[in-house]
């Protein structure tokens, strides 16, 4: 399941460096599959989607950092728990139930991206 930046984020910014994924990013900026992973050119992701990993898609937020569920992993084959959730003083990174995933789903995202 990936994580999700629910209304209550502050804007404090703590959780962007944490993420091995590079999957959180600022309101209204754009992002890519390929910003902190080993994905480059066209790929197929793990979700069957065909995409070009190093083109701008459209942020999933204008307002408050968010987190794109296709990169997230819930740190899973980096750290035991998810580093964003560690450090939110308001405690607004959570579960979200629209991206449920099993760990071993989420193990196989993190080599997909993570190849090296």
């Amino acid at each position: 399941m990936a994580i999700i930046i629910t209304d209550e984020c502050i804007n404090c910014g703590a959780c962007e460096p944490e993420c091995p994924n590079t999957a959180i990013y600022e309101g209204a900026d754009d992002w890519r599959y390929a910003d902190g992973t080993d994905l480059d050119g066209k790929v197929v992701l793990p979700s069957g989607k065909q995409v070009n990993a190093n083109e701008a898609q459209e942020p999933v937020s204008d307002e408050i950092y968010f987190i794109v569920p296709d990169k997230c992993t819930e740190c899973k084959g980096f750290h035991d728990e998810p580093q964003c959730a560690a450090v939110c003083p308001v405690d607004c990174c959570i579960p979200d139930d629209d991206h449920v995933e099993s760990e071993e789903t989420l193990l196989a995202k993190q080599a997909f991206m993570h190849k090296g």
